[in-house]
């Protein structure tokens, strides 16, 4: 049971005689920030007695005489300008302790009115290998698909993998021209991988080639313009500072230009010592346009690029496959670009007929209100998008599994395909369901760029995982060390908890963030023992184990309806309201879809059980009767754990 819809069931009545929307009301009430202000707050009396024209402390009054709190709360406050201070009944508390205890799901209720949720993460492109890119995407998918599926929503997870645009055009021209095919042999991804690299650095030599004109181009005009400021004559003392200003801003852009010219001659330069790319620049000069070429026989079903297609997936597949193997990830459905390729035409021509779709300059547009650009569905040639792929997905899904809500967990930067995306959506008629573009930002490195190898090059994402179990695998090892020989850890264990802590504490790392920041990567960080990481969150549930095997106590053989569960130390008592909260915290989440909620409450509910441990000893209880009770409320603690790091997808062990 969530302690504040019960707390707002109570005032749900008395509010209606406020507002004929008690749900803003209900809104402004929040656990304390501090618990000499009671356990939660109800902040409404202000904006009511401001509409009103009366104190709010009147108000408060008033409401807090109406309302119903019997059995809830032992103690109601007015505070300040119009606080109500709400203290929880300690039976009541203990009650619903004693439940969670006794309940597989710790007292957290599945909604009444589940939906239907399809969530679209990870989406990599199969012709290359996953980065750390997909770090992201992945996890938060993942984690808000556990947490709704918990909360009984029924979520299906769509994995829509790139397996069908310009990629494999680049793919199969590069494997027609450049593959080894011994390397091809021992290592089909890999060798795939390094084709594909060097047709996109051909093809950005003649893409920077192309931009050296213009470059020089603007150049000249801005020095042309810097020259007609500099010999212009002002009328005034503001004409004056104004022309300066302008002349400052085209210097500045003079100086960006002329670095990026510089930059392209030095890359010409490097680019003209390596004879064999040289040579191949001389072969393939038509790059650009033989890879389009490549890809459209793939899609006009040309048998030779079919075939190559066919040879490439599953090894790309079985690649991703084994990392996701990794990380613990599972998808309900698969379903790249290839599956939507013909249903593409019927998409296009379904505009047309609705007359939502118009042709500007040879392509086939979408106008939406406001926008200043249109989503083009086809090209000129004839060519199909993204967008027209994405379409396509969207009529699939309705047409399949007719969902209330469509979460995309895809990074911020395709904002505003999404928003227009949605809006094409719309006018074509799906104004049912919720669609949700779930951003996110970039991984960052210590030097504030977008983390990457040395050499330049985005960090693989098996890469990363491999680096994260080394680290966390040192780690044991020095703590395994320093403990007696007796406690140890054998072999095998170290190198099963550096598992679960290394692939943890990436996934909480990312996951602790807010949803839609950039932040900064670090393998010390994300390890740490202490602080908000997953270690210390993972360590504190083997805590309580170590706890158990030093009591003999067997968690699920205790009757807990005939144990007395006392909670008369502050620190007891704080713990156990934490525990309650677990649906609220899980609740919130879905707000913004945001799992970064639920770290934060697992990082707090650790810190609490530590000042618990401190304050109040378990084996060393005064009595068996509270020694018991403790027993209790360490095992509550650490099956929500247990419960909330499997939400984010982050295993425990009972020994650290």
């Amino acid at each position: 049971m969530s302690l504040l819809s019960e707390i707002k069931n109570r005032f749900t009545s008395v509010l209606a005689d406020y507002a004929d929307d008690v749900e803003p009301l209900l809104a402004m009430l929040k656990p304390s920030q501090d618990e000499k202000f009671g356990d939660y707050q109800l902040n409404c009396a202000m904006p009511i007695g401001k509409k009103s024209k009366r104190p709010p402390r009147e108000v408060a009054g008033e409401i807090v005489a109406k309302v119903d709190l019997d059995g809830l709360c032992e103690k109601v406050e007015i505070a300040g300008p119009g606080f109500i201070n709400l203290t929880l009944d300690k039976n009541f508390v203990t009650s619903q302790v004693k439940s969670a205890l006794a309940d597989e799901r710790l007292g957290v209720t599945p909604c009444p009115n589940p939906q239907t949720v399809i969530i679209d993460f990870s989406s990599p492109n199969v012709a290359k290998p996953m980065h750390v890119g997909h770090i992201r995407s992945t996890v938060i998918g993942d984690s808000l698909a556990k947490i709704m599926r918990f909360l009984g929503h029924n979520v299906i997870t769509d994995n829509h993998l790139g397996d069908w645009g310009t990629q494999f055009g680049m793919i199969i021209y590069g494997y027609k021209n450049f593959a080894n095919a011994e390397k091809y042999e021992a290592a089909p991804v890999l060798e795939l991988s390094t084709i594909y690299r060097y047709v996109r650095r051909l093809m950005d030599y003649f893409e920077k080639k192309a931009s050296q004109p213009r470059l020089e181009a603007e150049l000249l005009t801005l020095k042309e313009k810097v020259a007609e400021l500099e010999s212009a004559e002002h009328e005034n003392e503001k004409a004056a500072k104004k022309a300066a200003k302008n002349l400052k801003s085209l210097k500045n852009k003079i100086a960006s230009v002329e670095g990026a010219t510089a930059s392209l001659a030095d890359y010409f330069v490097t680019t003209a010592n390596d004879s064999d790319f040289s040579n191949d620049l001389e072969k393939h000069k038509d790059i650009a346009q033989a890879v389009l070429l490549e890809t459209a026989k793939l899609h006009e079903g040309d048998a030779e690029n079919v075939a190559l297609w066919n040879e490439f997936m599953p090894h790309c597949q079985d690649e991703i496959q084994r990392v996701y193997a990794r990380l613990d990830i599972e998808f309900d459905h698969t379903f790249g670009e290839s599956h939507y390729h013909s249903m593409l035409g019927d998409v296009v021509e379904d505009f047309k007929t609705k007359g939502i779709a118009e042709e500007s300059e040879g392509a086939l547009c979408v106008f939406l209100d406001g926008f200043e650009a249109p989503m083009i569905i086809q090209k000129r040639d004839g060519a199909f998008l993204y967008s027209t792929t994405d379409l396509a997905t969207i009529k699939f899904r309705m047409d399949k599994w007719k969902p209330d809500a469509v979460l995309y967990v895809v990074d911020h930067r395709q904002s505003d395909h999404f928003d227009k995306l949605f809006a094409a959506a719309r006018k074509w008629g799906y104004s049912g369901p919720d669609f949700f573009h779930c951003s996110f930002g970039t991984v960052m490195g210590e030097d504030g760029k977008p983390y990457k190898t040395r050499s330049g090059d985005t960090i693989g994402l098996e890469g990363l995982l491999n680096r994260a179990v080394e680290e966390a695998h040192t780690l044991v090892n020095e703590v395994n060390e320093k403990r007696p020989e007796a406690e140890r850890l054998t072999s095998d264990e170290c190198k099963d908890v550096a598992n679960v802590i290394g692939l943890g504490g990436l996934k909480y790392a990312d996951l602790s963030q807010h949803r839609s920041s950039d932040y900064v990567f670090s393998y010390e960080k994300m390890l740490a023992l202490k602080g908000d990481t997953a270690p210390y969150v993972q360590y504190s549930y083997a805590r309580v184990y170590g706890i158990f095997r030093k009591g003999d106590f067997e968690p699920n053989t205790q009757d807990v309806s005939a144990t007395k569960l006392m909670l008369e130390n502050p620190a007891e008592r704080s713990l156990a309201i934490k525990l309650l909260r677990f649906e609220e915290a899980l609740s919130d989440i879905l707000t913004e879809y945001k799992p970064n909620l639920l770290t934060g409450y697992l990082f707090e509910l650790s810190q609490l059980f530590a000042s618990f441990f401190e304050q109040c000893p378990v084996l060393k209880a005064e009595t068996e009767e509270l020694k018991q009770s403790r027993f209790l409320l360490c095992d509550l603690t650490a099956r929500v754990i247990k419960q909330g790091l499997s939400l984010l997808g982050i295993q425990v062990r009972q020994k650290m």
